[in-house]
Order: structure tokens, then sequence, then C-alpha cells
């Protein structure tokens, strides 16, 4: 039967395939695999049938050990059951692959294969997580390529099924799992045709059943363990059979010739490498290039990892073979090799190639790009028996030298870069353009897109190819015809037209014209445009932006409709009418306006007038190179100031890959200098704010609200005042009119526009005191800035004011500074408060997800310190461990400090004739607990333990980092705190130890991409709940306060400032446990007013009572509860249409919707009614 020619990446199409065979799936968020089961919920939502003409039951567990176990719970029970997991996900699974495995059930567990989090965490592609599994007794099944996981997935499935063995299939992630390409899809009859009905019905007749019952997971004793074991043998011995015979059953259908090991190359080479995975294809593409110049080379691309066949191995290598390379994606440390390598030694020992050296190499690791010059390297290395490529070692010296970059891809191969910022719509426009001109043209078509682990704001770069023949290159293109810059702050920061083959297109999104173009366009980029006959093409993005109604930061659209008209790859008309269809079906749950809107953006720009061509004047030929901007520190901390010129320079100007080894040397532990992030000066935003010092309260709501600590107070003496740059406004401190002066300052560079501050500001009878200018209008305030934040903090504002209160603490430093978080975020306003209160005494431990990721991505370190060299001392583990991670740093300031008191008592023992010693010593023990106090009493105590002559006061000397009692916080979301975490969560909680919890509540999985959480509320629109969440939101503080000794909290920042800082302060000085939840808006949400909105949106949400703010005390006294929120006033149902997760459903269903959206307002009004009476309860 014909197949169909479809665009898709690689996990579209492990789920299309998957789908056809499964009865049951159970998951759990991952990057990069989430997007599997995505696909198989939004199929099951759909109505979409299996091929036993079933809808596939889909679950979202609580992690990935759940899913695990309901995957083996499911496989027992008779229902064939698959998941789709990654990385740490894949490693929580073991203990049940194991199980499943050893009960010989079926199961498939798609994996797109990442790095696992070691010295730092890494979301990106290679295979250490599939090769950590390689003993569990999974087979493991590899493919290469985008149609290879098409047309082989449905194989691993079949053998499962005849052969009683799990699958692994897996295919590396993001580089096959996100790669975009035109491929040929099955028709579900075939699969069908494929299946053994008559094994499918044996698995389900041997399944648990009451009606012909057994027992299973018996204890066995050393008897008959090992005889059992032995005897699952003939299974693994019969299983390379079974794959090879589904495997040419694909063949007969699809005139494929897949087999357990392919070779490709000369006859009679005489060097081959095996390797697993994408490299294949950039492998096979050298080759054709090599054999072309007389080489004779090959590549032996292994399929059946476990079982691994010796048999199959040596029949796919030919005779004539001299050398083998072997490639691993994985580094095993301490081993003699790595895993493939050594099963290859093992396989060709006694062989005919056993007198064949093997090579072994390193590649790829966390995503790092192979390109065919690596290739090269590989087959012409003749003296490094071990060794890396793609990056340069200087230090054990195993990298391979590279020669010349390689042209490899097939002539008349059209190569298209486009330069975005995260969120801004680029990746997703470029998604669609290359479904247009697959699914539209009888062109092949590839995309790859490039970007860092930010969730937006950071560089992305997306790669897409186009031609008559096949693409293989799996690679980053480093040669294009077309390159379009969608941020116009990159021009001087990256080297993008210099990717440009003479005479290529040049698309530049800006407002410059004329002498503007003179003077932003640095010199080395007007010479190379000159002399390589570049055509270049303006288009202001922005203006048609707001034109359009688009807004100024959503400018994809446009530049995707710009593109057609210059690549010319399909006519204007047909390209137009197209993206208005792609428009309609991608924004089209979004409302019928946001659809108008995007075809107004697609006709600008579309439009002859508004696409302006650069005639290059012969000025330009002498262009003399001013270098680029990227980070660079020249006063600072040293080790800041190191690591900034040595490591984030070269990474923020996207030359991080050329670093040696060596560079990071001082890095190797994973630990990096906090404070980093303020050296990055992105100068990302389209507007930012100006004050007006004549309508300003002194509110400082503005600094309060930022999610980037971009926007500041700062209390002036005279002498500062004075240094400030000319017309820099000033204004008297309210309430300290004679000491000081008051001033707002901008940092320019660090803002990243979102208009949060704006929203907030109250003004002078209503008339604001900020306004949001264009940047480029706004660069001078920069220096008022820089010099202002080097000022003295000043004490006794802040005492004057109360470090309590919202005013006092804004003129405390953040500590938390400048993040990668979205513009808007509604979680890092929380985060920076938390560290102004009491960042220079905190400890945190950070679940990964958004917190971690804005948290710490490098070589952004965002936590800084204060004048002192203080601040919050930040680590992030795994995902499912914060609480115990936290816990656990806990233990140990409790352990050491419990050792020093006891020292320390000594000493007041030995020591009576010393009164300065015993007045700091009783001051300090009587301030043990309490960490507002214990540092103060702290430094007392140093000094007078330095002045004394005793061993032991030496020895305590010698810890005194470990003296004052510290503030430790756990950070995650709702994701973490609510589901995968809980556990530990619930565990530290009950321990009645002096731990804060912070639960950043978005009410969704926010750092994957959007999937339902227990937190989400019944009829919310996320990934997982496709058709609107059925189920009410998890009550995770009535959990909490049922201890009766933890002190328990909800704010919302927006809704109420004041109440936010109190519960805050509160929490961190409760003798116990503490858990505060903060209702935190989220991209994710779709605010239709937009992220600037965030804060209203948070005061909407506490006013028609969908959230509720409360404090529970236990140390309270008679006041043990306070119900903070007032009786509800706000339209409940206006709010939830004002966010597209809710009102999405109503599009797609408006009686479900409808229904789902009452119960959600029923439940808030009943969580409302039980908080009311729990207020009464506890103030009688």
């Amino acid at each position: 039967m014909g197949r169909n020619w479809k665009t898709m990446d690689g996990n579209e199409a492990a789920a299309y395939a998957s789908y056809a065979y499964t009865d049951v799936a159970a998951m759990y968020p991952i990057t990069p695999s989430s997007v599997m089961p995505e696909h198989v919920d939004e199929w099951a939502t759909e109505g979409r049938k299996n091929i036993f003409g079933n809808v596939v039951q889909i679950t979202e567990m609580q992690s990935e050990a759940g899913a695990a176990g309901a995957v083996h719970g499911s496989l027992a029970a008779g229902a064939l059951t698959a998941t789709y997991t990654a990385s740490q996900g894949l490693l929580l699974m073991i203990p049940n692959l194991y199980k499943v495995a050893g009960e010989l059930l079926p199961g498939v567990f798609n994996v797109s294969a990442r790095a696992i989090a070691s010295h730092a965490l890494n979301i990106f592609g290679d295979h250490s997580d599939i090769y950590a599994c390689r003993q569990t007794g999974c087979a493991m099944l590899c493919e290469s390529s985008v149609q290879e996981v098409m047309d082989l997935t449905p194989v691993a499935h079949l053998a499962a099924i005849k052969g009683r063995v799990p699958f692994i299939n897996f295919f590396d992630g993001f580089r096959t799992s996100h790669e975009i390409q035109k491929i040929q899809a099955w028709d579900y009859e075939d699969l069908k045709d494929m299946a053994d009905f008559e094994a499918i019905d044996a698995f389900r007749k041997s399944a648990m059943n009451p009606n012909h019952p057994n027992e299973r997971g018996s204890a066995q004793n050393p008897d008959i363990f090992f005889q059992a074991t032995e005897a699952s043998n003939k299974y693994y011995d019969a299983l390379p059979a079974i794959v090879e015979e589904y495997m040419n059953k694909v063949n007969e259908k699809l005139g494929t010739d897949y087999k357990l090991f392919n070779y490709y190359g000369a006859a009679d080479a005489d060097q081959v490498i095996i390797a697993m995975g994408s490299v294949n294809d950039t492998i096979e593409e050298t080759i054709d290039y090599l054999n072309a110049q007389g080489m004779k080379v090959g590549v032996v691309k292994v399929r059946l990892y476990r079982p691994f066949v010796a048999e199959a191995l040596i029949n796919a290598i030919p005779d004539t073979v001299k050398k083998i390379s072997v490639l691993d994606r994985t580094k095993e440390k301490g081993s003699l090799g790595e895993p493939l390598y050594l099963d290859v030694v093992a396989a060709l020992k006694g062989s005919k190639f056993d007198q064949v050296p093997v090579f072994s190499g390193r590649y790829g690791l966390g995503s790092k790009d192979t390109t065919p010059n690596q290739i090269v390297a590989v087959y012409k290395n003749e003296e490094k028996k071990r060794f890396t490529i793609g990056i340069k070692d200087d230090v054990t010296n195993l990298s391979l030298d590279l020669g010349p970059a390689l042209v490899t891809t097939p002539e008349g191969t059209v190569n298209c870069k486009f330069w975005g910022l995260g969120a801004d719509g680029t990746v997703g426009a470029n998604k669609n353009s290359i479904k247009i001109i697959g699914d539209n043209t009888d062109m092949y078509a590839q995309a790859y897109f490039d970007y860092d682990s930010k969730k937006s704001g950071g560089v992305t770069m997306s790669h897409l190819r186009f031609g008559k023949k096949p693409i293989k290159s799996t690679y980053l293109i480093h040669k294009a015809n077309f390159v379009a810059c969608h941020n116009p702050a990159y021009i001087t920061k990256f080297n993008m037209v210099q990717e440009l083959v003479d005479g290529g297109t040049f698309l530049l999104n800006c407002k410059w014209t004329g002498e503007e173009l003179e003077q932003h366009i640095p010199g080395q980029v007007k010479k190379f445009m000159y002399d390589h006959k570049i055509n270049f093409y303006t288009i202001d993005g922005v203006k048609l932006g707001i034109e359009t109604g688009m807004g100024p930061t959503r400018i994809n659209t446009i530049l995707q409709a710009a593109f057609f008209v210059l690549a010319k790859i399909i006519p204007e008309d047909e390209a137009v009418k197209l993206m208005k269809d792609a428009a309609q079906k991608t924004y089209g749950r979004k409302g019928e306006d946001v659809v108008k809107k995007n075809w107004a953006a697609i006709d600008a720009g579309a439009s002859a007038q508004n696409l302006v061509k650069i005639e290059i004047p012969e000025s330009w030929a002498n262009g003399a190179d001013e270098g680029l901007e990227s980070s660079h520190a020249e006063t600072g901390r040293k080790d800041v100031v190191d690591f900034v010129n040595n490591i984030q320079a070269a990474v923020s100007s996207q030359e991080g890959n050329n670093l040696p080894v060596s560079a990071l040397l001082d890095y190797v532990d994973g630990s990096t200098p906090s404070g980093a992030a303020a050296y990055e000066k992105r100068g990302i935003a389209v507007n930012v704010p100006v004050w007006d010092s004549s309508k300003c309260i002194q509110c400082e709501f503005c600094s309060l609200v930022c999610p980037h600590a971009a926007i500041r107070p700062i209390a002036l003496t005279a002498d500062e005042a004075a240094k400030l740059p000319e017309g820099t406004a000033t204004l008297p401190l309210t309430g300290m009119k004679d000491e000081y002066q008051f001033t707002i300052v901008t940092s320019t560079l660090d803002c990243t526009g979102c208009g949060s501050c704006q929203n907030v500001c109250p003004g002078m009878r209503g008339d604001k005191a900020l306004t949001m200018v264009p940047i480029d209008q706004a660069m001078e305030q920069q220096k008022a800035f820089d010099l202002a934040v080097t000022f003295p903090e000043k004490r006794d504002v802040v005492e004057k004011f109360k470090i309590n209160t919202v005013k006092g603490s804004q003129f405390k430093k953040p500590l938390l500074e400048f993040s990668g978080a979205c513009a808007g975020c509604g979680e890092t306003p929380y985060a920076k408060l938390i560290t102004q209160l009491f960042g220079d005494r905190m400890y945190i431990a950070n679940a990964t997800g958004c917190t971690s990721i804005w948290g710490n991505s490098s070589p952004s370190t965002p936590y800084t310190v204060n004048d002192e060299g203080h601040g919050p001392a930040w680590n992030n583990s795994l995902f499912e461990d914060a609480a115990e991670f936290g816990y656990g740093m806990l233990l140990a300031q409790n352990a050491m400090r419990d050792n020093l008191k006891k020292r320390v008592e000594a000493l007041v023992v030995a020591h009576p004739e010393n009164a300065a010693f015993q007045k700091a010593a009783q001051e300090w023990i009587d301030t043990f607990g309490i960490g507002a106090l214990n540092g103060v009493a702290t430094d007392a105590l140093v000094e007078a333990l330095e002045s004394m002559d005793d061993e032991t006061a030496k020895e305590v000397v010698n810890q005194k980092d470990f003296l004052a009692k510290k503030s430790q916080w756990i950070f995650g979301g709702d994701g973490w705190g609510y589901d995968i975490g809980f556990g530990g969560l619930d565990h530290v909680l009950a321990s009645n130890k002096d731990v804060n919890i912070m639960v950043y509540d978005t009410e969704v999985y926010s750092n994957t991409g959007g999937q339902a959480s227990k937190a989400t509320k019944m009829g919310a629109v996320a990934q997982f709940a496709a058709g609107g969440k059925e189920t009410g939101k998890k009550d995770l503080a009535t959990i909490a306060m049922s201890y009766g000794y933890v002190y328990v909290a909800q704010i919302d920042m927006g809704g109420d400032y004041a109440q936010a800082v109190r519960a805050l302060a509160e929490a961190e000085a409760y003798p116990g446990p503490s858990l505060i939840m903060a209702y935190a808006p989220c991209i994710n949400h779709g605010i239709k007013k937009g992220m600037a909105k965030a804060m209203t949106e948070e005061k909407l949400a506490l006013e028609c009572g969908y959230w509720n703010n409360f404090r529970f005390n236990p140390a309270g006294g008679d006041k043990k509860f306070t119900l903070d929120s007032k009786a509800p006033t706000g339209d409940y149902q206006e709010f939830l249409k004002g966010e597209v997760r809710y009102a999405s459903l109503a599009l797609k269903n408006k009686e479900r919707a409808a229904q789902l959206d009452a119960a959600n307002e029923q439940a808030a009004k009943d969580r409302f009614e039980y908080l009311s009476k729990l207020d009464a309860l506890y103030n009688k």
C-alpha cells in the first residue's frame, strides 16, 4: 500500500507508529520526549483509533517512576502498553525495566535519548541515558533519522509482542526528536497487516485475571533464583531472528533494506566507522564525498543494540577493512572504553577481524554538533586509539585536529538560517514554513532549531534546508543562501552575515534607514556584504506588528511572509494562502481575532512596499573590523571577572564551541561564580521604561514587581546625587527629606521590556510616572543605573521603612538580578523579594524546572552577592528530590553548628575571666535559632574568639562560616511540589525542622511546555488535558496544615503586595517547617492582556476568588489562621475567559467548557467557604 508524504519531526513519527499498537500509554513529561505523548493525547482526544479499532487510553502520572509502575501494571493486566521518556526520567524507570524484562512483558519505552545531569544539567541529546539501561534485560533498537523512526518503531512493538521481551526504542534527542523532515508515513492497515494477532491473543490470555489467577512477583531464595534467571536465555537467543523477521516485513512493504547492522560505503573499504544514531546520516554524506575523491571508507550502522549480535556485526563489515573506529555518544568515566566500543571489541575477538585495530572515539555529548570535517578526521586518524571529536582537548590531548569546513550537502540544496529571540515566534514560524514547503512542493525539507535552555529570551537559530535530493545533513548550517536577523541587537553581537554564500540574501528586521544603517552596522559586516555581493533587505517588523495588532514583539509572522517573498521557493500568492491556512490551524483555538491579526501580519510582511532593498554603497568596501559586542568585565570580584572574560564572553557571542577543555578546568565540578548575569547586558527589549519624577509617589511598586530587577529605587546622599549623570532626576526622599534624595534608575540593557512596572505604577493622581519608549531613546539612562547601584546600601533607610514592608524591602539590593526568565514572569518577583529579605544568609535547593533554568542557565548566574560578598548559596540536584536535597543541606548545617555550639559552651566554662567573650558567647547562644539576630551575634563572637589564645577557639574560628544561623529554602514549581516531589516535600514538612519551602504555582508544568499538573484547575486546557482537565486542584495547603506544626501561606503579589511580604517574613521567622504557595502567571496561561498585565491578572484572580490569600501560623497564639482574602467580588467567568487556557475549550466544545468552568467556579466558592469557616474556627 502506498504511503503519504508528511512533514513532521522524530517525536511525532515515533508517536504516530507507536499509537497503532498501544492500548494504554502512561507517561510523565520530560524534555525532549514530551511531544510524543502530547501527540498521543491529542489524537486520543480527537478519537483516533489504533489498529484494534480503539482509542488509546493515556494517563499522566506523578513521575517517571510512577509512569513505569503504571506501565508494568498495565502490561501485567493484559494491555499493550507504551511510555515516552528520556534522561533522568528513564533512569527513574530502571527498577521497573528490570521487572518488566524479568516478567517477559512486551512493553515499549520510546526514548528521545538525552544527556544525564552530572556536573551540570543538560537537556540536549546524547546516549548517556540509554547506555545506563543496557543491563536491564530490555532489548534496544536505535533509529538514525526521522524516516527511520517512522519505519522501525513498529519493529520494536511487534518484536516485543512476539519475542516477549520489552524494548527501549530510541533515537537522538533534539537532533532527531525535534528535527523536522519530509517523510513517508505508514498507513495503519499496513501496520495492522504486520501484527501477530496470535501472539497478541496469547499475551492477553496469559495476563493476570481473577478468572484464571496466579501469583507473580514472588521472593525467591538462593536455591532457585539463579536457575530462574538463566531460564529466560532462550527468549533473548530467539529475539534477533524475530527482529530480523519484522525488519524484512518492513522491507517488503517499503522496498528498504533494514538489518540488525546496516553497512553503507565502499564494498572494498579499508576503514569503517561503527556508530548509532543520527551521526550515521552525517557519516553517509561524508562517505559519498570522500569516496568520490578516491578513498575507500564506510560505516556500520547499529540498529539492534541489545541483544548485541556479534555474527551480524561481523557479516556487515567488509573483509577488506584494515581499521575500525567506534563512535560513542557518552562518556563512561573510569572504564576501559565506552559501551559500544567494548561491545565491538568483544564481538570481534577471535573473528576474522581479530587483528584489525579498533579505535574508540567520543562525540556529540550534550548535543555537541558533529560535522563532516570531524568525520574526515576520524577516518584520517592513525595515532590516537582513544580520541574525541568536536572539541579542543588541550589537557589530556585526546581531540583530533580538524581540517577545513566541508560542503558535502547535495548540489542544489538551499540553506537558510534565522536568528531569533526565544518566544518571539521565530521558531514557530519556521516550523510552519518547513511544513508549508514540505507538504506543498516536491522538494525534500529539513528543519532544526538550535537554542539554549531558557524558556524565552535566549538566542534561537533556525536551520532550514530544501532540495531535490534527500537531506542527510544532521548538523548545523555554516554556509547559507539566506540569513535573517529578527532582532536588530544581534547585528553587533554575532557573526551572521559572514555565514552567507556569495550572492546570498540577508534580511534584517530593523527600523533603520540611510544614516542609521551606516551607524549601526559594523564595518566588517559592511565589507563582507560588499565583497560577497550580498542582497540586503530590511523590514520594520516592530512597526508592522503594532499596525497589525500583533504587538511589537510578535513579529514572527511578518518575517516569515518576507522570507517567502525573498526566497521564492513557492509562488508568492500561493505562499500567502498557505501561510494563512497554517495560521488558522495554529492559532484557531485562540480565537478569530488572533487569526485575523496573523492574516494582516502575513499581508504586511509580503507587501513589496514594506521590504526595503538596500543598495550597498561603494564606501562599504572599506569597512573596518570593529569587533563584536560581548560580555566584558573590568571591575568586580576576581572570580566573576575571570569567568565573564574567559567563559561568558565566548558563550554569549556564540563562540562557546571554540573554548578548549583547559578553559573549563576551574569549573570542572559545575560550580560558577555568582553574579555573572550582570555582565551580559543583552539589550533585547523593544521598549523600556523612562521615569518622570514629577509624577512619582515613591511607592516602589515598579521595583517590587520587576521580574528582572532592572528598575530600582535608590536613596542618595547629596554627594552621590551630584555624581549622577547630568539630567538624572531626583526627589527628596519621603520621610527622610533632610538626609537623602530619591531616584528611580533602569538598566536599559537588562530590561526585557515586559511593561509590568508601568502597569502597576499608580502615578500622581493616576498619571503614571513610567512611560515605555523605544530602547534606542533610553540608552543614556544606563549610565545612571550603572553608577547608582555602586553606591553603598543605606541601612538607616531600610531600618526607617522596615525591611518587612514593601517600601523597606525595595531599598535592599536584590540578590537575584537579570535572570533569563520570560518577560513578565510571575515567578521571579517572588524569588527576588525573598533575596531582598533574607538573601545574605540563604541556602537554596532548587528543583529542576523554570526556577532552576532562570536561576542558573550557564553562563548566566543571576543570584548575586551584597557589598560584603554574601548572597544565596544555590544548587540544583534533580527534579524529584529538591525537598530531600534541601533537607540534607539543613542537616549539614545543624550538625556543624551543634558541634561548634558544644565547643563554644566548653570555652564559656574554660574562660570565665574573659568578659567580652562571655558576653558575645551568651548572645550567640541566646540567638542560636533566630536567623535575623544570630548573624550580628556571630560577628561579635568571632571578634572575641580571634583575640583568644586558645586552640579550641582557633578551631571554631577556622569554621566560622558555619557559626551563623542560615535560612534554608527549597524552591520549585507546582509540577515538583504537587506531583513528582510531593513525597519528599511531605516528608520534610513532617520532620518539624526549620526549613522554608516555596512553591511557585503556575498551575502547569511551565518548563516542559505546559503540561497539566495536579495544581491545574478543572476546565483548563493543557498538554495531557486537551479536552479540559476533568478534576480539581489538589489542596496542598490543607494537607500541610493537617500536621498542625507547619506554617502555611498562600500569597498573590499582584493582589496584595503587603501580604506577600508579611507572609514570607513570618514563614522565615517561624522556627519550624514552612510552606508558601505563590500564584504565578505564566506565558502558558495565554493571558489575553499580555504578560505586561501579569500583576493585574493576579489581582483579578484574588478579587474573583480564583485564588485565596491566607496564613496559618502555628506560633500565632490566639490567631493562628488569617484569611487575608476578602469575599470575592469579581466576575469569575470573565476571569476565565481572559486566559486562553480556559477560553480555548469553548472554541472546540462550548457545552463541555461551560460545564467545566461552572464546576471550577463552584469549587472556588466551596474553597472560600471552607477557608472562611477555618478563619471563624481559629478566631472565635
